[in-house]
């Protein structure tokens, strides 16, 4: 067997030139206690918290591969619940940015994300239709609602009432009892999308937003409270009385026949108010009081409401009432008055419109003490906006209080540059053009420029030239940061720009079918002593298309030009004379490169092939099927046979132009990657892409064996695989609006085969005890018993006490699943296993929640088994016995806390008093004291 060739891994290095992502929303975050400062905004996998008076980010929420979809802080503001687009949901503490519960139920994007007011249950939507309800503190899935027909696009819990209100793409809004789990009232009153919903007059009011500039107002009238207050006198006396039950519970079934959905609420239509934009609500929010309404569209205008309390309403309404009385007195009118209303409009009222530098993408609204709104807008082009509104003024002005914008670009990245000393990267954009440093990933330059599609260092790295998308070029100084000149170079756009080996000049290939050749040199100034860097055309050669690409051997004999007729041509520099024609792709050449030592050239087109080419004879060596999409930007690595690919499929390859090999592939943007570049030394790659992010990736001294990267590849395709085979059914439960909350994973069936891996083992060590003692009996003697080598890694434990160790290790969220994928004829072991651990009373919570589980998925198998019925006694017996002493110790803590709690707060209106009295004594010193020197003066 041949030496395999070993080469070194890349690896990513950092995430930068991105404030953040568009897909998601923002949310304001308190940090050290401070509401209203720091606001938390998804960057492609990550969470970032940028603290928006310094402009800084604070914390970063680090994510694995997916991008993140939905944001939502928990209501003690110490936590952040993160859905991704696999449909995965994290939950990480904003004190040390770390993960502390993950859970896995959708198949699709998480779209919405809510809170109870309590913090203890999570609901989340999805495009998967499902909304499942999860608990925080057990760390599992409670139940998956199913009932919408397309995309859930809004989630919202009552506070007072055990009800869930969820809204979706399939026209519908639908009211959810929890006790119940189950529909029971649809509102059907919208003709398109329901994008957004928001509770208002604590509770009593519904706002729904649609693709249309009507913004639906729904009253809702609890069924309950107005049953409460007029019968609570025949409520009770058909409690006292037993034979009333029967009654009740037909009078009860006659109510809920007549009016099925009504049960719980009714929920009617009250009005409309209209909003300015035309387009659909893209987000519809209150703040937490409730007083303030904001939504916007698909435009750059957020509109604010304010919504009255009933005690305003009140007030109004008597100034109305005094008002009509008055103009009946004016006109003499002895009629009776007509009864007075305020309307929808007057009710919540519009207060202003704020219009932001860009499209709204999301935004969040704190309202203080003070009256003072605090509004944070994302915008579509990477930029943060905050802006203070006060209400109290007699015409509202929102004032932008900050802007972040320097960490990133308004547009994508079209071109890269690495500086000769590896150490700078110039990126440039449609408006602008950064240098970032790569050690600190600062932006240390901010130029303004046209619409840029290539770049490069001027040698020396003190200028930079910048090729324009209307012809220009574009020559600035680092150090001041300048324009120091414009040259009209081509007609068309200026595709393509290459430096000279001899580092002299440079050639530029544009649309207007010309290649044409420059030169540096110093010029004079009129205005200062001092010369400076100019550019000099040079030489032109005409060409009958479109010119793409052009690349210099690094010989400077040759240059290659790639045109639009899908061919690249090659030229002798000196004299310009046609060498060689490279053809074979389907689509024009979008980008090649050629080797450092003049052999090789490779072309990466459209028709997502890369082809490598001879450059003595220009024969094709291989035809590479590289990207699901085209290949944009190709460059060899200096001093290798080896080069990086970057296409629209968002994937960066590393491939060996020798042996036609795949080396490895860079995944991290999301979408289409427009540019990369490499560092002279080949140590870096920097790659931009769409989804607004700059990544740099950092050659590893790890090596890289590519039967094991194959191996590593085929067991993810796999794992992949299984996780999307059909979800295990449970026997006997129906397919209604219910279901279990998680799904199948690797990681569930990972669980399962850990769990069968233990009792298998807890079956062999108990079968060879037998077999010792046995031996042990014959002998007549004490013979010492072999202990198995993982017992002995867990400090030499019992084969049982092992089974419980593996089950404990089973995260929360993916105890049923795990259970669910579990064979049933490890089921009796396990049951027999759990009355042991019960009856020593360990673990009885995790252990009684497995049981109950088994138990409903397995009845039909465990019931009709004879052997199980004594387990299942003796279960039955262990399982009361302990649970109620669990419960009488928790009512003992719970009592002892309250007891504290008392105790404190006692303690403390005893010291507040007393620091009263303190202060007030104080005060009475100070002024006799005063008293005395006024006197004394006198």
């Amino acid at each position: 067997m041949g030496l395999t060739r070993q080469y070194l891994r890349y690896g990513p290095a950092a995430l930068f030139g991105l404030v953040a992502s568009a897909r998601g929303n923002a949310a304001f975050v308190a940090l050290r206690g401070e509401r209203g400062r720091c606001v938390a905004v998804p960057a492609c996998e990550h969470v970032f918290v940028w603290d928006t008076r310094k402009g800084e980010k604070v914390l970063i929420l680090k994510g694995l591969k997916q991008e993140v979809s939905c944001l939502c802080p928990s209501p003690d503001g110490l936590h952040m619940a993160v859905g991704y687009e696999d449909g995965s949901i994290r939950v990480f503490s904003l004190l040390n940015g770390e993960v502390n519960i993950t859970f896995n139920g959708h198949k699709a994007a998480v779209t919405a994300l809510q809170y109870d007011h309590l913090g203890g249950r999570l609901v989340s939507g999805s495009k998967d239709t499902d909304v499942i309800v999860w608990d925080v503190i057990n760390e599992s899935g409670l139940y998956r609602l199913k009932g919408h027909k397309d995309a859930v696009t809004q989630v919202l819990f009552l506070k007072e009432k055990n009800l869930l209100v969820t809204s979706g793409k399939d026209t519908l809004v639908k009211w959810w009892d929890l006790d119940t789990q189950h529909c029971f009232k649809t509102l059907v009153g919208h003709r398109t999308e329901v994008w957004g919903m928001a509770l208002i007059s604590e509770e009593k009011r519904l706002i729904t937003g649609s693709a249309d500039s009507e913004l639906r107002v729904w009253d809702i009238t609890y069924i309950q409270e107005v049953k409460d207050p007029d019968e609570p006198e025949s409520k009770k006396s058909k409690e006292s009385s037993p034979g009333a039950e029967e009654n009740t519970e037909e009078d009860e079934t006659l109510e809920l026949d007549e009016h099925p959905e009504e049960r719980l609420i009714k929920c009617s239509k009250v009005g409309s108010i209209m909003r300015e934009g035309r387009d659909r609500i893209v987000t519809l929010a209150t703040d937490r009081t409730g007083k303030i309404l904001a939504c916007h569209g698909t435009d750059a205008v957020l509109e604010v409401f304010a919504v009255l309390s009933e005690e305003e309403v009140q007030k109004k309404l008597e100034k109305k009432v005094k008002k009509a009385k008055k103009k009946a007195k004016k006109n003499s009118e002895e009629e009776p008055e007509k009864s007075v209303e305020l309307s929808l409009q007057e009710e919540i009222q519009r207060v202003t419109n704020i219009r932001a530098s860009s499209k709204i993408k999301s935004f969040d609204l704190i309202l203080s003490p003070k009256g003072e709104l605090k509004i944070v807008l994302l915008l579509q082009n990477n930029i943060i906006e905050s802006y203070n509104l006060n209400l109290l003024a007699q015409v509202p002005q929102a004032v932008r209080a900050s802007k972040i914008t320097i960490g990133g670009h308004r547009s994508d990245v079209r071109t890269l540059a690495f500086s000769s000393d590896n150490i700078a990267i110039l990126s440039a954009a449609a408006e602008s053009v950064k240098i970032w440093n790569r050690s600190t990933l600062q932006c240390i330059r901010t130029m303004d420029c046209e619409y840029a599609l290539c770049s490069l260092f001027v040698p020396g790295d003190r200028q930079v030239i910048i090729g324009t998308k209307t012809g220009k070029l574009q020559l600035y100084d680092l150090a001041s940061g300048s324009l120091m000149e414009t040259l009209d170079a081509h007609d068309g756009a200026l595709w393509s720009i290459a430096l000279s080996p001899d580092q002299r000049g440079f050639v530029t290939g544009g649309a207007d079918k010309c290649v044409k050749f420059w030169e540096f040199e110093l010029v004079k100034d009129e205005s200062s002593v001092q010369k400076r860097l100019s550019m000099k055309h040079v030489r032109v050669l005409q060409l009958d298309e479109d010119v793409l690409c052009v690349r210099y051997s690094p010989n400077q004999k040759l240059l290659a030009v790639s045109l639009l007729d899908c061919t690249v041509k090659v030229f002798y520099i000196d004299t310009l004379k046609f060498f060689l024609s490279l053809y074979g792709h389907k689509l024009p050449v979008l980008c090649m490169d050629i080797s450092y030592d003049g052999t090789l050239i490779a072309t990466g087109s459209a028709d997502r092939n890369v082809k490598i080419w001879g450059l003595d004879f220009g024969d094709c060596h291989r035809s590479l099927f590289a990207h699901d999409d085209s290949v944009m930007y190709l460059q060899f690595v200096a001093k290798s046979h080896l080069f990086f690919t970057a296409g629209k499929d968002g994937k960066i390859k590393q491939w060996d132009a020798d042996k036609f090999e795949h080396i490895q592939t860079l995944e991290g943007h999301h979408q289409e990657v427009w540019c990369l570049a490499l560092s002279p030394n080949g140590d870096y790659v920097v790659s931009a892409s769409h989804d607004k992010s700059l990544r740099l990736w950092e050659r590893t001294r790890e090596p890289l064996v590519l039967e094991e990267e194959r191996e590593m590849q085929r067991e993810a395709e796999y794992e992949e695989s299984v996780a999307k085979e059909d979800q295990p059914v449970v026997a006997g439960e129906t397919q209604g609006e219910t279901g279990l909350a998680g799904k199948k994973t690797i990681e569930t069936i990972k669980a399962a085969e850990q769990i069968m891996e233990a009792i298998e083992l807890y079956r062999e060590e108990t079968a060879k005890l037998k077999e010792h003692e046995a031996i042990c009996k014959a002998a007549g003697k004490e013979i010492p018993f072999p202990v198995n080598p993982i017992l002995r890694a867990y400090g030499n434990i019992t084969p049982s006490a092992y089974v419980l160790e593996v089950f404990k290790k089973v995260k929360s969220s993916e105890l049923e699943e795990s259970l669910l994928v579990l064979p049933f004829s490890y089921v009796p072991d396990l049951l027999r296993l759990f009355n042991e651990y019960i009856h020593l009373g360990s673990e009885v919570e995790l252990l009684c929640r497995a049981l109950l589980f088994l138990l409903k998925i397995h009845f039909g198998q465990i019931t009709s088994n004879h052997m199980l019925v004594t387990v299942i006694e003796n279960l039955k017996k262990t399982t009361i016995s302990r649970v109620s002493e669990a419960r009488d110790v928790l009512g003992f803590n719970m009592a002892g806390l309250q007891y504290l709690k008392r105790e404190i707060e006692a303690k403390d209106e005893v010291t507040f008093f007393a620091d009263a009295t303190d202060r007030f004594e104080e005060k009475k010193r100070k002024r006799k004291k005063k008293e005395k020197m006024i006197l004394a003066v006198l």
